[in-house]
């Protein structure tokens, strides 16, 4: 077995994420889209808008500055000339994803998602799913609460204390997209608007029947080629695979020499490398990464990698917080050096860092320096007029000057 430097695979994960290929020099077109995808192959869709949408920010990490409605018509708009390139679905959380590996999520191969604990909770209103199903089809794409308008007024007259007032729809709704019959047709406003699948996924994909198995080792592949280099743990946990499929899927895969055992300095156990991966000699450039990036969202597997302590304090009291609410760590050549808290504040149109902290070692003038650029490129790219650097941080010094 192969044994191979921390540097190494560090540099192995940076050129499997994307991070080794250069930014293009022209606006980014759907084939850029198409290229960053084949890289991380998901992207993970989440509620907080603090600075920018989680799913838009890791194309931007990747290619600069690009059009957000490349991702929305990928993922929302459905015409003949253009069609769908992406759909949601549970994957590492909710996700978007190559409408091509639908079958991989509906072969079995994952575990049943929280969803299933509404499954008692629909079973008490006889007739909802069909109920739902059936004006979904009728008026879809369609969100939860105008579908429980429609069942509203068609049970008018039935009195207080109605099932739907306690937001059953929502989560009938949220049951038969967890089992794959609805999916989303489009977002309003980042709503959901639900929509029967088989107008969503093309009829070619949808009808695509697989065991549980061979999506496992789908998935699996897959975790590997976004990863490069992995812990059987970090392969399972890109998808959210139970342990025993994930197991076995990399035993198989592993026998079919699609992924080589090996041991990556001060890791324990043992360590898989696609055998598509490549390891640069040197990554370059830098990034902001928002914490919902496939880079960094396993935190056991950031500090393994980049020797990197980082964790989400959305949830942690204010008072507790040691960086802040939304922080973007910052990679630059291939080292995570710094961290920013940031957030989008559209009424002064600014950028604001609510604090900044450079990692231990760090070499801080060029840090800043760099830093500075970045943010001011990833404001433009929000449409904000410039960078406002606050206090907080051993870093807001020079990151202040540097932004001047």
């Amino acid at each position: 077995m192969q044994t191979i430097s921390l540097q190494a695979a560090r540099r192995t994960a940076l050129a499997a994420q994307g991070f080794a290929d250069a930014r293009p020099a022209a606006p980014p077109t759907r084939r850029h889209l198409a290229k960053v995808l084949s890289r991380v192959q998901l992207l993970q869709l989440d509620s907080v808008n603090v600075a920018v949408r989680a799913h838009y920010m890791p194309v931007f990490s990747r290619l600069g500055a690009y059009d957000q409605a490349l991702v929305d018509d990928a993922a929302w708009a459905d015409t003949a000339r253009r069609p769908r390139m992406l759909v949601e679905s549970w994957a590492h959380e909710a996700s978007l994803l190559p409408v091509e590996d639908w079958p991989l999520l509906r072969s079995g191969a994952k575990r049943d998602g929280w969803w299933r604990n509404y499954t008692r909770v629909v079973e008490t209103v006889p007739g909802l799913i069909d109920d739902v199903l059936a004006i979904v089809k009728e008026h879809g794409p369609i969100g939860a609460g105008a579908i429980e308008k429609v069942l509203e007024a068609e049970v008018a007259g039935r009195g207080p204390g109605a099932w739907w007032e306690r937001s059953v729809v929502k989560k009938a709704c949220e049951y038969l997209f967890g089992l794959g019959r609805l999916s989303t047709g489009t977002r309003r406003s980042f709503e959901r608007l639900y929509d029967l699948t088989e107008r969503v996924v093309p009829p070619a994909i949808l009808s695509r029947q697989m065991s549980a198995e061979e999506g496992a080792r789908g998935l699996i592949d897959r975790s590997a080629r976004a990863l490069g280099v992995a812990t059987e743990t970090d392969l399972r946990d890109y998808y959210r695979l139970g342990p025993d499929v994930a197991r076995q899927a990399v035993a198989e895969l592993v026998e079919a020499g699609t992924l080589e055992p090996v041991q990556v300095r001060d890791w324990r156990g043992i360590a898989y490398r696609h055998t598509a991966a490549r390891t640069p000699r040197a990554v370059t450039g830098r990034a902001l990464l928002c914490p919902f990036d496939p880079l960094i969202w396993e935190r056991a597997r950031t500090e393994r990698l980049f020797g990197f302590r980082y964790r989400i304090e959305i949830y942690v009291p204010e008072p507790k917080r040691l960086y802040g609410y939304y922080v973007f760590p910052f990679l630059l050549d291939g080292s995570l050096v710094a961290r920013v808290d940031l957030k989008s504040d559209r009424a002064a149109g600014v950028l604001r860092v609510q604090g900044s902290f450079a990692e231990e070692g760090a070499d801080v003038p060029r840090v800043a320096a760099e830093l500075a650029a970045e943010l001011a490129h990833m404001a433009e790219w929000l449409g904000l007029a410039g960078v406002a650097v606050g206090p907080r941080g051993d870093l807001a010094g020079p990151l202040a000057r540097a932004v001047r």
